[in-house]
């Protein structure tokens, strides 16, 4: 008999039900349910598929699960007016040392028809690029707390690359799975006059020029360079180091070393110990730390809060060091740590703190972190720099 001609009802015929003596329902052996292949049994969220104690499990584990396998969507964007503005430039956050050289030495034309023939490889990460990783860590922390808060970092790349190159830039961007949405491609012309435009609070760059015009123009901003080897930073608390004299605080007290030497410098800080210094460059940026830090703080999250202030000042503590200290807390301001060398070199007591920057405006103490693996920043603010300029590479109006 064909199978057909066992189920009738298939060909409209009325279907009879065998009774449960049938002897072919007898012989018919009783089928287990197959096992659950092991892809269904991954999928399956905690405290179902009638786990023993499933029914007192939190529904909170399965709707956990659930969010996981949905589509990660990015976050919105804060509107500049409410955000922490940081511009840094394609040569900070990448390398493009080979790029350069090509610009240099073929022209314009040669530059950008290799752009667009290695637009799919991403570029090597740059001095700036752990520094922006931690500002998006402390984002994605800030978001928690406070969902609808646009107090956030926000970064924005700018340079004076052809708009051609954008491509290569962004599909770098999201190789590396930043969240920068905010782009000026100035095409050969300098970015310095839109910095303001953007609420800029800090700008990185590699070209000391143009953070010099940034200086002038009032803006926060510094010559970042990559370290002689490689140290390793924290991945989950943004670090920052300030030096004291012309990065938070103003000249003022070089002026006294340069012109009169140490012993007058220290005569003159005893004087004035309860005069607050005037502020710095980076004062601002402190500031805007401090509010994030505090929207921790309000949490009760003091210890772990996910950003790490220092100074790291070559002022002597019994000396000058009250000023300092006293100047900070007339802003309203404080440092987490305040280390006080009396002239020590910097760069070992950096590499145990291991920053993601460091500011300082003399390129002795910059060159001297890069040495032991600190990524550096130096400040072209204050009368040192009639001293001593930094060593600048040839500029073209191709350089960011």
């Amino acid at each position: 008999m064909s199978r057909w001609a066992e189920t009738p009802e298939l060909h409209g015929m009325p279907y009879k039900a065998r009774s449960a003596d049938s002897p072919r329902l007898r012989e018919r052996p009783v089928r287990a349910d197959p096992p659950v292949p092991r892809s269904r049994r991954a999928m399956e969220p905690p405290g179902t598929a009638g786990a023993p104690g499933a029914a007192e499990r939190p529904w909170e584990e399965a709707k956990a699960f659930y969010d996981n396998l949905a589509p990660k969507k990015k976050p919105k964007s804060p509107k500049p007016e409410n955000a922490i503005t940081i511009a840094v430039s394609s040569r900070a956050l990448f390398r493009m040392e080979e790029e350069q050289k090509i610009y240099s030495e073929q022209g314009v034309e040669a530059y950008v028809k290799y752009q667009l023939d290695h637009e799919n490889e991403p570029f090597l990460p740059g001095a700036a690029f752990p520094f922006v990783k931690a500002l998006e860590a402390v984002n994605t922390q800030l978001r928690k707390l406070y969902p609808d808060s646009e107090e956030l970092f926000d970064i924005v790349l700018m340079t004076n690359n052809h708009a051609q190159v954008g491509v290569r830039l962004i599909n770098s961007i999201n190789h590396y799975d930043l969240f920068i949405e905010r782009f000026c491609m100035t095409g050969g012309n300098s970015p310095i006059c839109y910095l303001k435009a953007y609420h800029t609070n800090l700008y990185l760059s590699s070209d000391a020029e143009k953070v010099s015009g940034a200086i002038e123009e009032g803006i926060a901003a510094a010559t970042i360079f990559s370290p002689s080897k490689d140290l390793e930073v924290s991945e989950n608390q943004l670090r920052v180091a300030f030096d004291g004299d012309a990065v938070l605080f103003s000249d003022e007290s070089e002026q006294i070393v340069k012109a009169h030497g140490l012993d007058m410098f220290f005569e003159h800080e005893k004087a004035h110990e309860n005069k607050p210094l005037a502020q710095g460059p980076l004062k601002g940026f402190l500031e805007a730390l401090g509010k994030l830090q505090k929207k921790f703080y309000s949490k009760g999250l003091r210890m772990e809060c996910p950003i790490r202030t220092y100074l790291v000042t070559a002022r002597s503590a019994a000396s000058s060091g009250a000023r300092a200290l006293k100047t900070l807390r007339s802003w309203g301001l404080e440092t987490d740590e305040a280390l006080f060398l009396a002239g020590a070199p910097k760069g070992p007591l950096l590499k145990k703190i291991r920053p993601h920057i460091f500011f300082d405006d003399q390129m002795f103490h910059v060159e001297g972190a890069k040495e032991m693996g600190t990524i550096a920043a130096h400040v072209p603010y204050g009368i040192a720099q009639k001293h001593k300029q930094p060593v600048q590479e040839k500029q073209t109006p191709n350089s960011k």
